[in-house]
């Protein structure tokens, strides 16, 4: 059994990348709290902030109630981890006197899961868990500080979710399963789109694998997303490796 599969059979598993979704025999009580936005995001951050393991009371009240005075707010904490404890007696909560509560690590399967399978070089199986950003796109702010702890969260696990792609694009390239190798190629261009080295280093491999229409749709995608989010046009180096692709001369070194 692979280190984290025992908490796949558990009974409630969290999916976290794309949308946020409660799989496997979780009560109704669990469903019904974890439908509450400020529950999702005070339970998101209590099992994949880092360090991970025990949290500063004193900080999850400034992130999820910045309005409150701290009475209110450690009360309002309170309340919260007995709702947990109650709802998800899988949450394994852990209170260390009137400072410190966590959730044990690996106590609910959820986007640990894709660390893990990174950590053990189980590459295919770490994007199939990547679903696309953590948490979703509409998922509420509850404070400035969470939202920022939220975006490098999304922007860590999407570097890794790019990086793993593209070690398994060379792997597959030296494995001559070129196929595969196109597929994670595009894949890396999606994720990454507005990093210009990443998108020709992408574009190359695609030409060098005799993918020169891949090639170029990879490139009118990014030039597309670049001018609707950003207003700009790709780069000159990019432009011309573009050309190059497209006219069938050899690629700029």
């Amino acid at each position: 059994m692979r280190p984290f599969e025992r908490y796949v059979i558990a009974a409630m598993r969290l999916r976290m990348f794309g949308n946020f979704q409660i799989e496997g025999d979780a009560p109704t009580e669990a469903k019904k709290l974890l439908s509450e936005q400020k529950v999702c995001a005070f339970l998101s951050y209590m099992l994949l902030a880092r360090p991970r393991g025990l949290h500063q009371r004193d900080r999850l009240v400034g992130l999820f109630w910045p309005e409150s005075d701290q009475e209110r707010a450690r009360t309002a904490l309170r309340g919260l981890l007995y709702r947990l404890r109650t709802a998800i007696p899988e949450a394994n909560i852990d209170a260390r006197g009137n400072e410190f509560v966590g959730v044990a690590p690996g106590s609910i399967w959820c986007a640990i899961a894709f660390d893990a399978a990174v950590a053990e070089d189980r590459l295919r199986e770490a994007l199939e868990l990547y679903q696309g950003d953590l948490l979703p796109s509409s998922f509420q702010s509850q404070s400035g500080e969470f939202e920022r702890w939220l975006a490098g969260e999304r922007d860590y696990y999407k570097e890794r979710a790019v990086n793993a792609a593209w070690e398994l694009v060379q792997r597959y390239v030296a494995d001559s399963e070129l196929t595969n190798a196109s597929q994670l190629a595009r894949l890396v261009a999606r994720l990454s789109p507005t990093d210009e080295r990443r998108v020709r280093r992408v574009m190359s491999m695609l030409a060098s694998l005799g993918d020169r229409a891949g090639a170029i749709d990879v490139f009118t995608r990014f030039a597309d997303g670049l001018w609707r989010e950003l207003e700009i046009r790709p780069s000159r180096e990019t432009m011309q490796l573009a050309e190059a692709i497209r006219s069938g001369a050899s690629l700029p070194s």
